[in-house]
């Protein structure tokens, strides 16, 4: 699963990594994203992606109200084809989430200490994500969730579940019209390569979701 990354790469490099060609507001560097948070996202409008924020929780169009998205922080790459929440957004709602590593804590540790995990040799990348629009009256929420798959070599040592990040070559045909239908976005998914991992131990500090600051990447001797 993935339930913890970071964003903090300049407007500059993200604009230029992914080509967006909307103007938007970065926020500040991101060193502890939680879910419910607003998260970076690139979405294929027809004819150019358009970079923008959307809730981290995904609260499908026809839920009744918007109190699940703590729930639908991530969803299966294995199934989301055929589940009523994440089916037509297969379909046609496939977007990326960006970020520059993400947190796991390894499994059977005693002092919760996470590992921060970054892709070799490339700076930022992107989650497969989907996305929703969610509105009951004059309330409105455009959120996301993060496909997931089961852990590559690499992972294993640390989680059984791992986010799939995307390579690079391949995040365009993610989101554009090359996926005809929910069973081809499957179908790819399932069969990209994964991507070169990397990892180092950082303290509990990003155990807290009050704590923003830089120490949430310092690495800590083993």
């Amino acid at each position: 699963m993935c339930g913890r990354f970071t964003l903090i790469s300049n407007k500059q490099s993200i604009q230029q990594r992914f080509n967006t060609k909307n103007e938007f507001d970065l926020h500040e560097p991101q060193y502890n994203i939680a879910p419910t948070e607003d998260v970076l996202a690139v979405i294929y409008n027809g004819s150019k992606k358009h970079a923008g924020y959307l809730k981290w929780g995904l609260v499908p169009s026809w839920s009744k109200d918007s109190s699940s998205s703590f729930n639908l922080i991530n969803a299966r790459s294995e199934t989301a084809h055929k589940l009523p929440s994440f089916k037509s957004l297969m379909n046609r709602k496939r977007c990326l989430i960006i970020a520059d590593s993400f947190y796991e804590w390894r499994k059977g540790s005693t002092d919760k200490r996470p590992e921060r995990i970054q892709v070799k040799n490339r700076e930022l990348f992107a989650f497969a994500g989907l996305f929703d629009t969610w509105h009951s009256g004059e309330e409105i929420i455009h959120s996301c969730t993060i496909l997931t798959k089961d852990s590559d070599s690499f992972m294993q040592q640390i989680h059984p579940r791992m986010p799939i990040v995307l390579p690079a070559d391949q995040e365009d045909n993610w989101i554009n019209h090359s996926l005809k239908n929910e069973f081809e976005a499957h179908d790819f998914l399932q069969n990209i390569e994964n991507e070169k991992l990397t990892s180092y131990t950082v303290s509990n500090h990003v155990n807290y979701v009050k704590n923003k600051d830089e120490g949430c990447i310092k690495s800590i001797a083993n």
